[in-house]
């Protein structure tokens, strides 16, 4: 997801996004460890979008 996207998102959304991109990110290193995921590349975009939102949480608790 972009981060204009993300943006967009209430502060609920936004923190709902998080938690399930965390849930993602780790059913995708289970499934890596596992050698059962065929595209790694997902992984490499789990960890950018948990960063992207993390970051713009932390924006936002930083300008209230």
């Amino acid at each position: 997801m972009k981060a204009a996207d993300l943006r967009k998102l209430s502060d609920t959304e936004l923190t709902d996004r998080v938690s399930e991109t965390r849930d993602q990110l780790f059913k995708l290193r289970i499934k890596h460890a596992t050698q059962q995921l065929e595209n790694t590349a997902g992984l490499r975009r789990a960890k950018r979008d948990l960063a992207r939102a993390l970051t713009l949480a932390a924006e936002r608790k930083g300008k209230a």
